[in-house]
Formats: C-alpha cells, sequence, structure tokens
C-alpha cells in the first residue's frame, strides 16, 4: 500500500484564457491542425480569415513547396494569431479561469475541463502515454509553441470516472446555467463552452482532480511531448526558474473515461504483395475463418475484420490460438491484423513508415474502403471493430504502447476555442 506522501495527485491549473468572442467562435474554432492535409485545410478556410487553421496550421497560406518545419511558417502563423488579438476577434481572460467544453455528436454528449496540466507530471508517468513519439514531429510543435509564446492545441486526455465520481456532479451543476459559448459547426458537432471564474467552484474542481490518481494522453502524445521539451529550453533560458512559471504547465482537456467515443481506424494497402487475391485468403485461413458476404462489412464485436478486394467482402475472424487474449497490446485488433496478415502476408513490417499502407478513420466509412480500392490507388482494405477505452487505458496502465493508428476519436476537439498565452 502506498504511503499518503508517495499518493499521486492530479493538478489542475486555472489560467488566462485567450478565447475568441462568442459572436466569432463559430469562424474562429477549428478542427486540429493533425486531422487535415494542407489542402484539406486550404480549402476548408478559403473564405474564412478567421479560422485557426491559419494560426495551427500556417503552411495552408503558402504553395505546397514550403518547408512545413520553416521559420517563415511559424513567423506567419504568429502573425496570424496576433492579427487575431489586434482585431478583437480573440481577447485574453482578465483573471486564471478554468473552462468546462462540451461536445454533441449524434445526441451523445461528452464534457470535459480545460485547464493547465503539470510537465512535471507527464514527465514522471503520472500522465499515463501510449504511444511512442517521432522527434521531427515534437521538434516541430514545440518550435511552434516557442514562436508564438502560446500553446494553441490542447491535448486531448482523460481520467477513470470512478475513481471520483464527484467530478460529474461538480459539472451538471456548472454546465446547468448557460453557456458562454455555443455554435453548431458544419460537421454538425455542437461545441458549449463555460467560464469558471468563481473561486469556490474554480476550488471545487481542483480539489477533486486532485484526487485522481492520474489522467492518460487519449490524442496529442506530440503535443504532450513538446510541452516538455519548451519547458526544457525555456528552464535552461530562466537562471530564475522557480517550477511555477506558466511554461511548466501545458493545455489539456480532460474528458471522463465513459463519455468518450472512439471508431474504427481503418486500413488499405497499395499492392497484394505479388499474390492474388486467392492465394491471400489461402494464407489468412490459417489465423482466420473467412466468409464471404454479400454486402460492406462494419465488424460488430472485437476479433472480426472486413477484407475488401477486387469488388468482394470477406469477414474474416481470428482463430482461437491467433493472439493471447491477456496481452494488453497483443489483443487489440490493429494488432491481431497486423501480426497475421498485413506483416507475414503483404509483408508490411512497420506500418508508421511503409508508404504501401494508409489508414482510414472511421468517420469516412466502409464506403471510402470501397471507393479507394475501385478507383484502382488501393488494392485490398480492412474494415476493423473499434478499439475500446479500456483497451487503451490497459495498455497505459501496463506502460506499454498501442499498435499503430488504433484509435480515432470523435468528434474531434476544435483549436481555438481556448488558448494558453506563456506571456504570463
Amino acid at each position: 500500500m502506498k504511503k499518503e506522501s508517495e499518493v499521486s495527485v492530479t493538478v489542475v491549473r486555472p489560467f488566462r484564457g485567450l478565447r475568441p468572442k462568442p459572436e466569432y467562435a463559430k469562424e474562429v474554432a477549428a478542427p486540429p491542425y493533425d486531422v487535415l492535409s494542407a489542402k484539406e485545410a486550404r480549402e476548408m478556410c478559403a473564405n474564412n480569415p478567421n479560422s485557426f487553421l491559419r494560426v495551427n496550421k500556417a503552411e495552408l497560406e503558402f504553395d505546397d513547396n514550403v518547408d512545413t518545419y520553416s521559420e517563415q511558417v511559424y513567423q506567419r502563423a504568429k502573425d496570424n494569431l496576433h492579427r487575431l488579438i489586434d482585431d478583437g476577434i480573440m481577447f485574453e481572460e482578465s483573471e486564471p479561469s478554468l473552462y468546462l467544453y462540451r461536445l454533441t455528436m449524434d445526441n451523445k454528449s461528452q464534457t470535459g475541463l480545460i485547464a493547465l496540466a503539470s510537465v512535471d507530471e507527464y514527465d514522471k508517468g503520472l500522465i499515463k502515454k501510449h504511444e511512442h513519439t517521432r522527434p521531427e514531429k515534437v521538434n516541430d510543435r514545440a518550435n511552434h509553441i516557442a514562436y508564438l509564446n502560446a500553446q494553441v492545441g490542447p491535448v486531448f486526455t482523460t481520467y477513470k470516472h470512478d475513481h471520483n465520481p464527484e467530478i460529474k456532479t461538480v459539472f451538471e451543476g456548472i454546465t446547468s446555467n448557460p453557456p458562454e459559448i455555443d455554435f453548431t459547426a458544419d460537421d454538425g458537432v455542437r461545441h458549449e463552452l463555460w467560464v469558471v471564474n468563481d473561486e469556490r467552484e474554480k476550488d471545487s474542481i481542483i480539489g477533486a482532480f486532485a484526487k485522481i490518481p492520474h489522467i492518460y494522453v487519449a490524442d496529442g502524445h506530440h503535443r504532450s511531448q513538446s510541452a516538455s521539451e519548451v519547458r526544457r529550453r525555456f528552464q535552461e533560458a530562466n537562471p530564475k526558474h522557480t517550477g511555477e512559471e506558466i511554461y511548466n504547465f501545458f493545455l489539456n482537456v480532460v474528458f471522463p473515461d465513459d463519455e468518450l467515443n472512439i471508431l474504427p481506424y481503418n486500413r488499405v494497402v497499395k499492392d497484394m504483395n505479388g499474390l492474388t487475391l486467392e492465394q491471400l485468403l489461402t494464407k489468412a485461413s490459417e489465423n482466420f475463418e473467412i466468409t464471404p458476404k454479400d454486402g460492406e462489412v462494419e465488424p460488430d464485436q472485437p476479433h472480426r475484420f472486413g477484407l475488401y478486394c477486387e469488388g468482394d467482402w470477406f469477414l474474416l475472424k481470428a482463430k482461437e490460438g491467433s493472439f493471447d487474449p491477456d496481452d494488453p497490446t497483443g489483443s487489440i485488433d490493429a494488432a491481431i491484423l497486423g501480426n497475421n496478415f498485413i506483416d507475414p502476408i503483404l509483408g508490411i513490417t512497420n506500418p508508421k513508415t511503409d508508404k504501401r499502407i494508409d489508414f482510414v478513420g472511421g468517420i469516412r466509412g466502409t464506403k471510402e474502403l470501397v471507393k479507394l480500392v475501385d478507383s484502382g490507388e488501393y488494392k485490398i482494405a480492412f474494415s476493423l471493430h473499434a478499439t475500446s477505452i479500456d483497451q487503451l487505458l490497459k495498455v497505459a496502465d501496463a506502460g506499454e504502447v498501442m499498435p499503430p493508428k488504433s484509435t480515432w476519436f470523435e468528434p474531434k476537439l476544435r483549436s481555438g476555442m481556448v488558448v494558453n498565452l506563456l506571456n504570463d
């Protein structure tokens, strides 16, 4: 049993958020920088000079030959952020506040806390993660933060709701009042924001989260690691570093695990590794029961997969013994498919770097898989069952790493709802 001094405490810290005025919130708030290509981002904000994509993905304002990681891109992002402030589109809170952020999609809501989390807790592993990060992406986001002197993309974190049910009660009390911001985006997702600046309510939230032993990174591992890198840089440059400076904390939205929605993360492959469809299926039958299907296959339970190739769908069911059900990572469907089909049969050993494979978020559905294969750009597609939040938390608790592209969270947080300036 842990001694009292060893019990971990989840720190959530109020801050003076930079946010859009309510009348501008819909046009400012934008999808995360890493879910859109530069072309898609360019199209999305073509008629919207106030889109936060111009801050978070400023390369969209250059041609495709620009180096995404160049100083001119960071400078443009900084200029665009300052323009939003100078033009009165966004303003900084007068006092440190917390924020509740609710997203509603298909009549299902999730309500999270926007606050600053501790970089120390992240570095010590008290904020648990389930992915490795790539140095070039961490460096890019760290440069972006340092250049703008602002954290503009929140990390999406979660906590086990049953560790402190009191949090839900506190949230319900606050959200019984009208939100400060309320709009429905073009994709049909409703976004609501409550500003919490009452001292008793802030203390109540801070105290409730102090009883949570861990939070978990759901989405935003590179943003988390970049905050740690920025803290290192700022600390080295500050001879009077105390540990309380705002750069010791990073922007989070923390949701209860029972409200999160994970969709499948499907796969498409450009070739069949020199095999015919019949040969592929024969090899796959060693580890899968295979059944032809008349229509699109959307697996309705774990360890089942859809395969689409040459105009036909097949249901693949993983055979007993083809994976270890007690292995937190190896029992995830992305790992089962990778270990028993994509690697040994298609010859793709590293799906993170192999250009033959691509990934399709489940929000696009199986029709997107059919479209990609029928276009001739890809030869074979796989539909998967969604990873559960319990599986993700078990992997993180075990200190392991999820298979690449295992989770697709929906709805996506909007960047620009609240920004953390590092100038306090």
